[in-house]
């Protein structure tokens, strides 16, 4: 972050030109770290200003060294306890199980509900507003007394559902950063098949 200019007290801007996720994930762990973060909802394709193709060269930032919170992450063993709304912010067929590209097993954890991520855009790539948001959530099961964990394949796209979650009002949400790929690897750990329950 330093090399890439970001100063303390700065507010960080990410944009990506997929879907926000990556952008989201970035904006995520600043805002874990204390540090002010947004994503351009829409992308590069929202940008409707000049475009530059040459490399930036900012000068070099002083953003702080912090540790990671653990108040914003979540373990294996916090997931299973099932105290915890889990959502899975996987694409629905790797929810239930009919395909998994990369982990050694199909499936979700048992008691996880799917809100694949790509639900929290309209039609544009651009994040609902924040009331559907919170209907969106309210209908899967999160409430303002209980906390939301969320995973999806290796930790990225669940940022994603974690920044909608924020933008609803939502604020008892933490991360599975080692997500399905953790999951699934460790074959202690029940595996669930099917839709939503």
């Amino acid at each position: 972050m330093r090399r890439a200019g970001v100063t303390a007290g700065s507010t960080v801007v990410a944009y990506d030109d997929t879907n926000g996720a990556p952008a989201g994930r970035l904006v995520w762990m600043l805002r874990a770290l204390g540090h002010d973060a947004a994503v351009l909802s829409g992308g590069l394709a929202a940008w409707d200003g000049a475009l530059a193709t040459q490399d930036e060269s900012p000068d070099a930032g002083d953003v702080p060294v912090r540790d990671w919170p653990a108040h914003r992450i979540a373990t294996a063993d916090e997931v299973a306890a099932g105290e915890a709304l889990v959502i899975d912010a996987r694409a629905a067929e790797r929810y239930r199980g009919e395909v998994e590209p990369i982990d050694p097993r199909a499936g979700h954890v048992p008691g996880a509900v799917n809100l694949p991520f790509s639900g929290n855009l309209d039609e544009h790539g651009r994040f609902l507003p924040p009331e559907e948001l919170r209907r969106r959530f309210e209908a899967a099961g999160a409430r303002e007394d209980r906390e939301t964990i969320v995973y999806c394949g290796s930790g990225v796209t669940a940022t994603h559902d974690l920044l909608a979650l924020e933008s609803a009002g939502f604020t008892r949400v933490r991360l599975f950063p080692g997500s399905w790929s953790q999951w699934s690897a460790d074959p202690a750990r029940p595996v669930a098949v099917g839709p939503n329950p």
